[in-house]
């Protein structure tokens, strides 16, 4: 007879039948044994809590009537040990109220005892597979350990051999010799002159004129020692060279480390953002005060305060009321992708595309529910792909449009504005707009061909879709006006004010506002993911510590010197620039890698003779293609922490998607901004 398997079929779906009535439970088991099912069994509920310790059944069928310890007591313990564990409540003294007091204590479902064994069986199956969705909502990991290898590669958010390579890497890191160029760097002194070597150390402007970068960071991070002279004075001495490449090294391997992690999901991705700083921490790369600073930055506030904004924007069905404005064409696939697609990338050229994405992510969301119930099918996993994914990456290359488009902006015009160059708004957006409208089409085009064939439902009018929701809630309440008037003066705020007070000010401004207005509770600020604003805070003190250590300079510097001499000079240093920065930028924050790689091109491009408003430009573009992992761009981490399905909590766009798609988006990107911008307009307009 066929064996029940579990959810990934390796092994026999363990079954707990807790039952009082001896005769009753040893038949029940007997059948189920002859079914193919692993089955233990309980004639109390105390004996029934150590099964459920120590051999981990999948389903549990309990009896509600029991002497002693009842069914609802031991229900309680069982979710208290197990909660991925699915309960089947079995009872002989069924009514309408015991299912609703059971219900409260999630259980699976409730049959009347005696049931028939065949529609016993198939409660069971769904319940199993209904286990595998309670553990993703629980995060805990479903390892198979039917062979080492099996082991070794693990689960999601729980990969032994990842986890393996990952200390190896960090440990190898740490005992290799530091490069002498990094040790060259650390103690070269300033000297005020902006084509020197040590020119693109991020923090280059604040250090005094003689002071070298191990003498700042020391001096920053307050790793100087002190001692006293004979006459009584403190003399405070900075670290050496030395012992500041080797905090540079840390933060390298930090990097390694945390990019390893999170772009295979070895262990779950709150962990591995405060991994980042116990390592920063314990190797002193920054007292525990300053790794706390670096952790929040402004632009982690913003990620917080936006996805908590766009909770209480969907709460009032503003989202859906927006959504038909925006995606009023896309009455199909293709035209959401050839229409909404770039409107969505040029539009992101001048307003916050982080704003964009955290308003439009939840209306794509329910567009996506909504179209599998109506096909009745449980998962399209094609078609979410599809939507969030051109979402966020037609979002992010709306960069290179105009100077308002980011702070990788504002940052590339200050190292313009250091080395005497100067660049009007018209002419940015002359130099930019063109790109981001052709690499929007291309965006769409590879996910139309794509995923022409992984798309289950074919014809998907998102238009209709999104006129439907809004017509489920009817007029606009009062509600959804406040909620409206709260936006656009977050959008205000954020236009007119955000050189001032930051992205993150302005939204968190509005956050009270929502609540004084009694629209958003403190329990919907809870129910955001706070596990996507810890990776962004990571992220952010892993940019603080590499541009602070003078990894970033080094590093950056280690890509310049293997380019081969054309690429050093006119159109080839664009090139070489736009894919250094490219790289980079997907695994620091866009502003921190502009500022690394654009003081040390921009000189090289005065040097060779080309001219610096095309090597910072093109440093400044490639700066938007954060494509790859969710740590590059706040439009990647909202759009990850959205797409969850509401109902069984399983990710359905997962870190590997970013990675597989967004690699080829990158290599797409790059493509298009050699070829049709760089070889291209940029010709047309007497530039290279």
């Amino acid at each position: 007879m066929e064996e029940q398997k579990t959810g990934n079929g390796n092994n026999k779906i363990r079954v707990l039948l807790i039952d009082d009535e001896d005769r009753f439970r040893e038949n029940l088991a007997k059948q189920l044994g002859h079914r193919g099912f692993d089955v233990l069994d309980a004639s109390n509920g105390e004996d029934a809590i150590k099964i459920v310790r120590h051999d981990n059944p999948q389903v549990v069928v309990l009896d509600q009537k029991m002497p002693g310890m009842d069914g609802i007591q031991t229900l309680k313990e069982i979710k208290k040990l197990r909660p991925e564990v699915q309960v089947i409540m079995h009872t002989g003294h069924g009514s309408i109220e015991s299912a609703r007091v059971t219900g409260k204590f999630d259980v699976f479902s409730y049959v009347e005892k005696p049931c028939a064994i065949d529609d016993l069986i198939a409660q069971i199956n769904s319940a199993s597979e209904e286990r595998v969705y309670a553990m993703a909502r629980n995060e805990i990991p479903d390892i198979q350990r039917t062979s080492l290898k099996n082991w070794l590669i693990g689960v999601q958010n729980a990969r032994p051999g990842v986890i393996l390579l990952g200390a190896i890497l960090f440990l190898t890191m740490l005992f290799i010799p530091a490069p002498q160029q990094l040790t060259t760097f650390l103690s070269a002194k300033k000297v005020d002159n902006l084509s020197e070597s040590i020119a693109g150390y991020a923090e280059y402007q604040k250090m005094e004129k003689g002071q070298t970068i191990a003498e700042y960071y020391g001096e920053k991070a307050k790793l100087y020692t002190q001692t006293k002279a004979a006459d009584g004075s403190v003399i405070k001495t900075a670290p050496s060279a030395d012992k500041v490449a080797f905090k540079a090294k840390v933060m390298i391997g930090v990097l390694i480390v945390a990019a390893l992690f999170w772009a295979t999901g070895a262990i779950p991705i709150g962990i591995t953002a405060l991994l980042v700083g116990v390592l920063m921490y314990f190797f002193g790369v920054f007292p525990p005060s300053m790794v706390a600073k670096a952790y929040a930055k402004d632009s982690v506030i913003f990620i917080f305060g936006v996805l908590a904004f766009a909770a209480a924007i969907s709460k009032t069905g503003l989202d859906r009321r927006i959504g038909i404005l925006l995606l009023g064409t896309s009455t199909s696939l293709r035209k959401f992708a050839l229409i909404f697609a770039p409107l969505l990338a040029v539009t992101a050229s001048f307003l916050s595309e982080h704003a964009l994405v955290a308003f439009i992510a939840p209306i794509l969301m329910l567009v996506y529910m909504g179209t599998i119930r109506a096909a009745g099918i449980k998962k399209d996993k094609g078609l979410v792909v599809m939507l969030l994914l051109m979402l966020t990456f037609c979002a992010n290359i709306g960069g290179p449009g105009s100077p308002a488009a980011g702070g990788r902006n504002a940052v590339m015009l200050g190292i313009f504005s250091d080395y005497g160059v100067s660049i009007s708004f018209g002419q940015w957006v002359k130099m930019g707009l063109p790109f981001v409208p052709v690499m929007a089409l291309t965006i769409a085009t590879y996910f139309l061909v794509v995923f022409r064939k992984k798309i289950t439902v074919k014809n998907v009018n998102v238009a209709a879709r999104v006129k439907r929701e809004g017509e489920k809630i009817g007029k606009m309440t009062m509600d959804e006006y406040k909620a409206a008037a709260v936006l656009i003066l977050v959008i205000v705020l954020w236009v007119t004010f955000s050189d001032k007070v930051g992205m993150g000010g302005p939204v968190i401004l509005c956050l009270v506002l929502l609540n004084i207005l009694g629209i958003l509770r403190w329990k919907d600020i809870n129910g955001i993911s706070w596990d996507v604003v810890a990776l962004y805070a990571a992220a952010s003190a892993m940019g603080v510590g590499l541009a602070s250590t003078g990894a970033a300079l080094w590093l950056a510097n280690s890509f310049i010197a293997i380019l081969p001499e054309f690429l050093r000079s006119g159109t080839g240093l664009c090139m070489s620039t736009s894919f250094i920065t490219g790289i980079l930028t997907n695994f620091m924050s866009d502003g921190a890698t502009v500022a690394a790689v654009g003081p040390i091109t921009v000189p090289m491009a005065t040097l060779s003779g080309t001219s610096p408003i095309m090597v910072g430009l093109a440093t400044a573009f490639a700066s938007s293609f954060a494509h790859m992992l969710i740590i590059g761009t706040p439009n990647n981490a909202i759009v990850y922490s959205l797409a969850k399905d509401p109902e069984t909590g399983e990710q359905l766009v997962t870190m590997r998607d970013f990675f597989v798609h967004g690699f080829a988006v990158f290599l797409l990107s790059m493509a298009v901004l050699w070829i049709w911008v760089f070889f291209g307009y940029w010709k047309w307009l007497g530039l290279g």
